[in-house]
């Protein structure tokens, strides 16, 4: 005996998971399954344990046997009447037996039995039992078919495995929480808004101030409510519940690529349903037809010469359980294909190769989940069927905003305030600064830092700034490198008014978020992006709006400076332009700048000092760093500028530099390091007030005498030349802190090096030197430390001049 369960298990899914992908047609189709298998199992069991048939020879024969018909012993008095019949007179054919043998053998019997069994039974009273076992397996097997083929049955396992855990995941139920909070919070500020505009119309005034104070008591209750939601939140949601969760909308993402492609599962579910509804016009049809060759009693022709007899009549002992069973077998396949034909019709009414989460959005307030289609939308229908809850669940998965949200708690979890605190440093600006690279968001921890001065986000993913950066109160200096960051608007109105600094660099102009743009207290503005292809500046436009700004750095590749910075120009102090080795070509903007003091064109490839430049009458400093300049003859122009006190123009190439430089009066840094200058105008130090002066990096082989002009004299360096000698009048320069002259060919240092009292440091290493004056030990602040020669040399002076370098 086969167990009826292990029949079950042959056409039944054992995997309870798979339930979720059974509408309540295929529960209710398995249990009809169930029930005609039990029937089917029933019928074989009674066809193998039972005797099938059993026959008595018939007292009448006849040369046409079809005349003898065994009804005849059905009943008693059928039976008389019928003899009777058949020994009249006038029915010659049909004749009663007689002379021969009434008690057969056993063995007689049995073959009789079998023999009419096999040849005069109905195939269909036979083998009705195994046929009801073998449709219902079909059934069975088309039913589940679609969840053991190859090409579908990976994608169901995955769909039904992450949807069981997107359905237990803790986040779905947090996420959700959080939503209907909000919506409460929502549906409560609604009411009270509804509440008082019911009010009488003399009270106006008071309700909108009631209305007011009730928006802000909101927004103000609002921030404490979060901050106490993601406190319990880490109570709820623990780290690895977290990395849990974050993994499952990974594979909710590669899931959904994967599934929604085709919709190779909406056709095998429709071939195997419309499988069963032709496997049930077929039963139907042929066993409404066979049911009535389901005999009791069986007429058999034996040959005479085995028995003596050749007509035999048989009892089919099961023929009238089998007939009753057919029927009831019928009923069964007619609700079943009902279910089949109703479930086609499902299929083809609906349009399931679109799921909507239009409901689910309403009801869980999450408004970013998008809608699905293919296979993927077929599965979420089917899900429906069983229990809408898990499509509701599931779709927190589909929600970037959801997604974003638990990133956010993740980050929370890895990044504390205790670890960004060993983050901090203090950078360029000496600003106390955290600076954040490559992290997937900003953490919400940050903001618990209230001594950060200068935020540096480099490369962060998914940056929104939320409104409790209030809690920076010492914030005042914000970089972006190459993070897009969204603010939120409390957050942007606090930055409005607090933020000093900002440093952007991106790939191109369009990533810059427009709300840089209405920083009205900004001072300072560091833009490193491409310009050249929007050169004329359009979307620079809204400057305007940075009625504080300052300071304007554009690190870019221009062909013209923006017109757009003239909308600044009334203010604009300071602009630097790194140009990357990009012609520029365009100052007329520049004339604009009244008020500018520091000007820096860096890069420019500048053949001569711009026109533009001269009309700045407030100018104090000019960069001209890395250009081309070969020579100055216009800086006699600069003469314009009567305030311009710094003028570099190193990294060039100038090998000239006329003598009307000295009509710069006000100039008191000069830096013409590395360029290609043989040697120096003796008019240059005519500039009385000059106190840094760069020469380093050229090709000098003397200095004039007149370097000695200027007595305010601090910084001098000319290293890196071909100096074969000093003029003695340098060493009248008293208040020289700094000296370089490494790396000339100068074969000593005169002895009147004593005469500077203020000298700090002092640069020789890289000449000729054979010895050192040991009037240098009478140079009060200068030491060993500030001393830099050759170790040989500096061994040749006396020991006691050493220890007293030392010493000082």
């Amino acid at each position: 005996m086969i167990p009826v369960g292990e029949l079950k298990n042959l056409g039944i899914e054992q995997n309870s998971k798979l339930r979720v992908l059974k509408p309540w047609w295929d529960v209710f189709s398995e249990y009809l399954c169930v029930a005609m298998l039990m029937i089917g199992v029933f019928g074989c069991t009674l066809q193998l344990t039972q005797d099938r048939i059993a026959c008595l020879p018939s007292h009448f024969t006849s040369s046409t046997p079809e005349a003898i018909d065994c009804s005849h012993i059905r009943t008693y008095k059928e039976n008389m009447t019928q003899k009777h019949t058949l020994v009249k007179p006038e029915s010659p054919i049909i004749r009663e037996v007689t002379g021969r043998k009434n008690n057969l053998d056993i063995h007689q019997y049995v073959f009789v039995n079998c023999y009419c069994y096999e040849r005069f039974v109905h195939w269909y009273a036979k083998y009705f039992p195994y046929l009801v076992v073998i449709h219902t397996l079909v059934f069975m097997v088309a039913s589940s078919f679609w969840f053991k083929f190859p090409g579908t049955s990976s994608k169901i396992d995955l769909f039904v495995n992450i949807l069981g855990k997107c359905f237990d995941s803790p986040w779905t139920t947090r996420a959700l929480s959080e939503v209907s909070e909000e919506r409460g919070e929502e549906k409560l500020v609604i009411w009270r808004k509804n509440t008082i505009s019911k009010e009488t119309t003399e009270r106006r005034f008071d309700e909108e101030e009631t209305a007011g104070l009730l928006r802000s008591s909101s927004v103000k209750s609002n921030p404490e409510k979060k901050t106490q939601e993601s406190q319990s939140s880490l109570t709820v949601l623990d780290k690895k519940e977290g990395e849990q969760a974050k993994a499952l909308f990974e594979k909710v993402k590669k899931l959904r690529t994967h599934v929604e492609e085709g919709d190779l599962l909406n056709i095998m579910y429709v071939l195997q349903t419309s499988l069963k509804v032709f496997k049930f016009l077929l039963i139907i049809v042929y066993t409404a037809v066979l049911v009535p060759n389901v005999e009791i009693v069986v007429r058999c022709l034996v040959p005479p010469e085995l028995t003596g007899f050749d007509i035999y009549c048989c009892n089919h002992n099961k023929a009238h359980l089998f007939s009753k069973l057919a029927y009831c077998y019928v009923c069964f396949v007619g609700v079943y294909g009902l279910l089949c034909i109703y479930s086609l019709y499902w299929l083809f009414h609906r349009p399931l190769k679109v799921y909507s989460f239009e409901q689910v959005r309403l009801e869980t307030g999450i408004n970013d989940i998008p809608d699905v289609k293919n296979d993927f939308a077929f599965l979420l229908h089917l899900v429906d069927q069983y229990d809408a809850l898990y499509s509701k669940r599931f779709a927190v998965f589909l929600s970037e905003v959801s997604e974003s949200r638990l990133h956010q708690l993740n980050l929370n979890h890895e990044w504390t305030a205790k670890k960004l605190r060993t983050r901090l440093a203090k950078n360029t600006s000496n600003l106390m600064e955290l600076h954040l690279l490559m992290l997937p968001g900003l953490p919400d921890t940050v903001f618990e830092l209230t001594e950060v001065e200068s935020l540096k986000l480099e490369q962060v993913k998914n940056v929104t700034i939320p409104s409790c950066v209030a809690k920076l109160d010492s914030l005042k200096e914000l970089s972006l490198v190459y993070c897009n960051a969204k603010v939120q608007l409390p957050a942007l109105n606090h930055l409005k008014e607090h933020l000093k600094v900002l440093r952007l660099a991106f790939e191109n102009l369009e990533e810059v978020p427009v709300w840089v743009y209405t920083l009205h207290s900004l001072e300072e503005l560091h833009l490193d992006v491409p310009l050249n292809e929007v050169s004329r500046g359009a979307t620079l436009e809204s400057l305007r709006d940075l009625q504080a700004l300052r300071v304007l750095t554009l690190q870019s590749n221009l062909s013209k400076i923006p017109a757009s910075i003239g909308d600044v120009a009334y203010q604009l102090q300071r602009l630097c332009i790194f140009n990357e080795g990009m012609r520029l070509q365009a100052f007329s903007t520049l004339k604009k700048l009244s008020n500018l003091v520091s000007l820096e064109l860096v890069g420019c490839e500048l053949e001569r000092i711009p026109s533009a430049v001269f009309s700045l009458n407030n100018l104090q400093e000019l960069d001209l760093k890395g250009n081309k300049l070969t020579t100055v003859e216009e800086i006699l122009s600069l003469q314009h500028c009567r305030r311009l006190t710094t003028l570099r123009l190193w990294h060039n190439k100038i090998t000239y530099i006329p003598d009307h430089i000295s009509k710069l009066h006000s100039l008191e840094v000069l830096d013409i390091s590395w360029n290609k200058l043989r040697k120096l105008p003796s008019r240059l130090f005519y500039c009385t007030k000059l106190r840094h002066v760069d020469v380093s990096h050229n090709q000098l082989t003397a200095l004039p005498p007149e370097v000695g002009i200027p007595q305010g004299l601090q910084f001098f360096s000319a290293a890196f030349n071909s100096l074969e000698m000093l003029p003695d009048e340098l060493f009248s320069c008293k208040k020289l802190k700094t000296l370089a002259l490494g790396n000339n060919s100068l074969p000593n240092v005169s002895p009147r090096i004593a005469n500077l009292a203020q000298l700090v440091r002092l640069e020789l290493k890289g000449n000729r030197l054979e010895s050192l004056p040991v009037e240098i030990a009478d140079c009060p602040l200068l030491t060993l430390s500030g001393l830099v020669v050759e170790d040989n040399v500096l061994d040749l002076l006396p020991s006691e001049i050493r220890t007293k370098l030392n010493k000082s």
